[in-house]
């Protein structure tokens, strides 16, 4: 295969796909795989010790399985890593030709050799494209071998924290003192992760308390009046009326604040972590049903501006959709993403982009409280 169309087509598909979060596959990880080969040869061999020209008359199919493993780093929006690979192709007899005479021949190849990979995760989806080096060696009637590029590419997709299924198409071009070996490659497998990623803490705020109610004034006491000297005793002053009572009603003003929810890294899927903060959420909605309801959604400062303006937005309405999934009403509930224009912590260090990664919940809560008071 022609490599500057192997790279063009690269990149027109890699420029297609947009980024997201790399978390769910960075690390180190070990895989096998299954699948279909199909090959072609052609050039000098040695067949049966006996120095000859093959041709071959058109690529065959055959079984080839593998093994495969490296490492991946996280680059915030895209992933860089390092994959080292061996697949062993079948043998199956091709029809050739040997210095211009008809006849046919088993071969089967080898190929292993390492391969830069790049990927795109979005949630727990990653396309990914390869591109390396690598050795192909013949094995079957004939010998013979050579180097070339190796380039594939593949989606991976992570059933669980630490094993993913992978489909993958790759080509490996070798060449060799004028013989030439071509190795097309589709394979599925699975991969297993050393690391399996960490969830994110969720983060709540203390309620602000109310203000504790002052306490009343003492009433005030009424002066005693002694009786007028004899002979005639003077007459007894009415004593002084009691202060007149009077109830009254204050409203106080209450701010709740729920900070963080728990999601899928790099996606708006809500994970069951975040079901304990998000029901006293909905309790208090239940237990005040005129209140109004601020989802509002933030991230740091990594990766695209417009890919974070729109995580924050759809991580607020991933919250407002399970609010109103447990009963509250969806007109109550105003939701609005800010990505990292209001950070809670400094975006320099990873404790403060964790901290900045978050969902808050405001609403305004409005209590009637009687006070006494002595006039």
């Amino acid at each position: 295969m022609n490599k500057h169309v192997i790279s063009l087509t690269l990149s027109a598909i890699l420029l297609a796909i947009s980024s997201a979060g790399a978390s769910e596959f960075a690390g180190s990880y070990l895989g096998g795989k299954l699948g279909g080969n199909r090959s072609s040869f052609s050039g000098p061999a040695v067949e049966n010790g006996i120095a000859t020209n093959l041709s071959d008359m058109g690529g065959k199919d055959a079984a080839t399985f593998g093994l495969e493993g490296g490492r991946n780093w996280d680059m915030s929006s895209y992933l860089l890593g390092v994959d080292f690979f061996v697949d062993a192709n079948g043998k199956v007899t091709h029809p050739v030709s040997k210095t211009g005479v008809a006849g046919t021949t088993d071969f089967g190849s080898t190929v292993y050799g390492a391969d830069l990979k790049f990927g795109l995760p979005k949630g727990y989806w990653m396309p990914y494209a390869k591109l390396g080096y690598g050795r192909g060696k013949a094995n079957g009637d004939f010998s013979a071998g050579g180097n070339g590029a190796h380039a594939g590419l593949g989606i991976e997709y992570k059933f669980s924290p630490q094993w993913s299924l992978v489909g993958e198409l790759s080509t490996h071009a070798a060449e060799s003192t004028g013989t030439k070996l071509n190795n097309n490659n589709f394979t599925v497998g699975v991969n297993y992760y050393f690391r399996a990623p960490k969830a994110v803490p969720v983060a709540v705020a203390a309620p602000v308390a109310a203000p504790r109610p002052e306490p009343l004034p003492e009433p005030k006491p009424v002066p005693k009046v002694e009786p007028a000297p004899a002979p005639a005793p003077a007459p007894v002053p009415a004593p002084a009326p009691a202060p007149r009572e009077t109830w009254k009603t204050t409203l106080t003003e209450k701010l709740v604040r729920l900070e963080g929810a728990n999601f899928a890294t790099g996606s708006a899927k809500l994970l069951p972590s975040a079901d304990v903060k998000l029901n006293e959420v909905v309790e208090a909605a239940r237990q005040y049903p005129d209140v109004k309801l601020d989802v509002s959604g933030h991230t740091d400062n990594q990766g695209k501006k417009a890919f974070n303006q729109k995580l924050s937005e759809d991580r607020a309405a991933a919250v407002k959709k399970y609010l109103v999934s447990k009963g509250v009403a969806e007109g109550r509930i105003v939701t609005a993403g800010y990505a990292d224009e209001q950070p809670v912590a400094g975006n320099h260090t990873k404790e403060g982009r964790a901290a900045n990664r978050r969902v808050e919940v405001r609403y305004l809560l409005k209590e009637e409280k009687k006070v006494r008071v002595v006039e």
